[in-house]
């Protein structure tokens, strides 16, 4: 079970990371003009920013108190937190008819619920 966790953890913690650097580097508008990107023509500069800095945090979030032994109960807060993100990208998907990007986005709740459950039981 603890594999499973750290395998989950670390495969969420890339996404995070991923979306976090294309969200916090990419200007608004190359996301607007790309796939799964088009909500942020309808949204401010620093609204995408902050939800790119709130994936970098949550990358680090996910993996670091485990790793370092410190404060590991932030583990499942930070997945829990990511649960909160999942259900947001998931409605906003969902207005733009994009029901691929709101399924991915069901799999990220799915492993992020299977971590904070996991850490929480333990």
């Amino acid at each position: 079970m603890d594999l499973a966790l750290w395998i989950t953890a670390g495969l969420l913690a890339a996404v995070a990371l991923l979306g976090g650097i294309t969200k916090t580097f990419i200007p608004k508008e190359k996301l607007a003009a790309q796939h799964g990107g088009e909500w942020t023509a309808h949204a401010s500069d620093g609204f995408v920013k902050a939800l790119g800095i709130l994936e970098l945090f949550a990358s680090a979030g996910l993996i670091l108190p485990t790793t370092l032994g410190i404060a590991p109960v932030m583990v499942p807060v930070t997945a829990l937190c990511w649960i909160l993100l999942m259900v947001g990208a998931m409605v906003t998907h969902g207005r733009l008819g994009q029901s691929k990007l709101v399924m991915l986005n069901s799999i990220y709740l799915v492993l992020a619920a299977f971590i904070a459950g996991g850490h929480l039981a333990a």
